[in-house]
């Protein structure tokens, strides 16, 4: 039965708090995600129990309600219309760490969007320009899947200001210089700097720098002269500390993301697979993953795609073969078989689709052991992609967001498409077998079921 996206945020709202709580409002894919002021007046226990509601992450001062694709972001709608979201006061409670990566998430999740639909574009440009078809549309189809790409320093400066408590317009202004063709007369340590030097690493610091120097400059400044002062003073100040300064050290930094990112997985490819594919889910349940969204980008924006989501999404196929193993393995008479094979047969299409919540707050995670099966197939398929990273096969994808099935359209290598896909359809292949017997042989599921556990949402 369709979630009704109004009733649902009018049940939400009282259970976070109250609109006075609540400081600001995002969605991720699946995620409605909430900045509150004071996160002990959050009623777990009764979100958790919101038809629709498939889990909830609770880190500091952010409470993330699990809806969904799709449903999420008609939720958000509905939600922002009940709530007057105000910006983040103060640093974020727990710790500098998990504020930084919060508001990471801030600066980077609303452009997933069209990272996708650009990434899309221009994979379906790729096969066009390959097979030699429509040779009059694909020049302009690149240009239209190019464009955010050769633009998402701006954005993401904008977003940066933004989150960060600045003027947003003012952080897009300065983060465009990054990417603005005139920068090629400009010498910084004695090098001649090029447009994009830096990439989204160096918008991002740029426009903290002049979120900064607008800061500082509020206040100080008379306010009869402030509309003309602060903005004048924040791009010079925050413009000239990017062109000798931040451009230089953010294209260091890149560079090295590149070249540590293929050396990781052509130098120690299975093991490092291996690692990352076990440990994703666990990044995924605590909302972590978001903080890798910045290396993606990097690494998209230097290289083209990105090495590390491929491996990454060899949890999602663990996770569908635990899934699997567990509607197998369910007895129909157990307490909780017809509920949970209910929930498998309805959140199985999302997972083999790359999105993980449903399955994880439906159904592993409840169970307990068969998580950290699901994990062990996700360890065995990101082992697979990084044995072939080691003989030289890199698997890409253009964009971020999607996995599972999702991805192929967004697949990209050093060796041509048909070898990239299928090495990503045997990773994936990998993972389902090795999550299916791993849950099949040692996931207790019966057990547990016959226990009553209760399943998340």
């Amino acid at each position: 039965m369709p979630i009704d996206a109004s009733t649902t945020a009018s049940a939400i709202l009282p259970l976070v708090g109250g609109p006075a709580n609540v400081t600001s409002v995002t969605h991720c894919m699946t995620r409605l995600r909430l900045a509150l002021a004071d996160p002990d007046l959050v009623d777990d226990a009764a979100l958790r129990a919101l038809p629709g509601v498939l889990g909830l992450v609770r880190s500091d001062d952010t409470c993330q309600v699990v809806l969904g694709p799709g449903v999420v972001t008609r939720v958000t709608a509905e939600f922002e219309r009940l709530v007057v979201t105000a910006p983040p006061v103060g640093a974020a409670r727990g710790g500098p760490l998990k504020g930084v990566l919060r508001r990471l998430a801030g600066v980077f999740v609303p452009l997933i969007p069209a990272l996708i639909g650009c990434g899309i574009l221009a994979g379906l440009n790729g096969l066009l320009v390959n097979a030699g078809l429509l040779p009059g549309l694909t020049p302009a189809l690149a240009a239209v899947a190019a464009a955010f790409m050769a633009l998402i320093a701006v954005f993401v400066g904008y977003n940066t200001a933004k989150e960060f408590g600045g003027t947003p317009v003012l952080g897009g202004a300065v983060a465009a210089i990054v990417v603005y063709p005139g920068v090629a007369k400009v010498t910084a340590f004695g090098v001649t700097l090029s447009p994009g030097q830096g990439g989204v690493l160096g918008a991002l610091a740029a426009a903290l720098l002049a979120t900064w120097v607008e800061k500082r400059c509020r206040g100080r400044v008379p306010d009869a002269l402030d509309v003309l002062l602060t903005p004048a003073v924040t791009v010079l100040v925050a413009g000239l500390g990017t062109l000798y300064g931040i451009m230089w050290a953010a294209g260091a930094v890149s560079s090295a993301i590149g070249t540590a990112a293929n050396w990781l997985l052509a130098t120690t490819g299975a093991f490092a697979g291996l690692v990352l594919g076990g440990l994703f889910l666990p990044l995924v349940m605590l909302g972590l993953h978001q903080a890798l969204i910045p290396i993606h980008t990097t690494l998209i924006d230097q290289q083209g795609y990105t090495v590390l989501l491929p491996v990454l999404a060899m949890a999602g196929a663990g996770q569908v073969g635990a899934a699997v193993a567990v509607y197998v393995r369910l007895r129909h008479d157990a307490p909780l078989g017809t509920t949970l094979r209910t929930t498998i047969r309805s959140a199985l299409p999302a997972g083999l689709l790359g999105v993980g919540e449903p399955l994880i707050y439906g159904v592993s995670l409840p169970l307990g052991r068969p998580f950290l099966t699901a994990c062990a197939g996700g360890a065995a398929g990101g082992a697979f992609v990084g044995f072939f990273a080691m003989l030289g096969d890199r698997v890409g994808a253009t964009a971020i967001g999607p996995s599972g099935w999702a991805l192929f359209p967004l697949l990209s290598g050093n060796r041509g498409l048909g070898i990239t896909t299928a090495i990503y359809a045997g990773g994936l292949a990998t993972g389902y077998a090795v999550g299916f017997a791993a849950t099949y042989a040692f996931g207790g599921v019966r057990a547990a079921a016959a226990r009553g556990v209760p399943a998340a949402g």
